[in-house]
């Protein structure tokens, strides 16, 4: 067998367009995944809710009451109120959780946080294929919400992502010292520039080399989505391969583009590592 360079050389405009998709899904799952990631870290860290059966089972019957509630009034508005426009009703119900939220505003952090440590249970249960194809074929035919396959990808990536660095940033922050919360409110600051000027500095260094490994993780995991025909990296190398049947050549240029992203994430992360000094 003779390894032919000219095969690579043909496909590569189309493993260029791969690793361009490659390169958007996960740099916008990074992206939401490291917001959602940060808002469950600290709500996780700083709002402590022990997750038992007792809480489980309080929480499955708040939301049957609640899923209960809504489909009463659906009912009642197709009945008897059918003349009233949905955005009235939609309207009607944000006002509703608007009120019990301000009503009870000692239980929302709490109720927050046990969301975010169940989020995390969950999404770190499953593998990140089942929860592709749970969002791409199973969520359309659950709440009528049908979206392409590349938004799919990106959302999957975010809330696969999202759960792990929840916990990245916990960790990092509870390695923070606590004489340096204590220290900011002895000074009179709020929480939140606390977190930000006081122990958010410190934690960030410490939450980088974790960081990149999850960053490349995600580009790894980003080649799953073959599964629902997102034309990434994998799935134009596939296709190339189904057209001239060169499997080495192809994987093998495939397998060294994989090798110089998350070899660029690495290099990158570590000139960050170094001129932040991690203690």
């Amino acid at each position: 067998m003779t390894f032919e360079w000219s095969a690579i050389w043909d496909a590569f405009p189309s493993l260029m367009e791969g690793a361009r998709m490659t390169i958007k899904i996960t740099l916008l799952g990074l992206i939401g995944g490291t917001l959602i990631g940060f808002l469950s870290g600290v709500v996780t860290t700083y709002v402590r809710v022990a997750i038992s059966w007792r809480s489980v089972l309080i929480a499955i019957a708040a939301v049957a009451v609640i899923v209960l509630v809504l489909q009463l009034t659906s009912w009642f508005a197709d009945t008897y109120l059918d003349f009233v426009p949905d955005y009235v009703w939609t309207a009607l119900k944000i006002l509703i959780l608007l009120a019990v939220a301000w009503r009870f505003p000692a239980y929302l952090p709490r109720a927050l946080s046990f969301l975010a440590q169940l989020y995390i249970l969950v999404i770190r249960g499953t593998p990140i294929v089942v929860q592709v194809m749970f969002i791409y074929f199973a969520l359309p035919l659950i709440a009528g919400w049908r979206i392409d396959a590349v938004m799919a990808a990106i959302f999957t990536l975010m809330i696969n992502s999202g759960a792990y660095i929840a916990e990245i940033v916990r960790g990092a922050l509870q390695s923070v010292p606590k004489g340096l919360k204590e220290a900011g409110e002895a000074m009179g600051l709020p929480f939140w520039k606390i977190l930000a000027y006081i122990i958010g500095p410190v934690a960030l260094r410490r939450m980088i080399p974790a960081m990149g490994n999850q960053c490349i993780i995600s580009l790894k995991d980003s080649s799953l989505f073959i599964v629902i025909g997102v034309a990434e990296l994998t799935r134009q190398g596939q296709e190339i391969i189904a057209a001239n049947f060169r499997s080495v050549e192809i994987w093998g240029a495939v397998a060294v583009i994989y090798l110089i992203l998350t070899g660029f994430i690495a290099l990158t992360l570590k000139f960050i590592e170094n001129r932040t000094q991690i203690v």
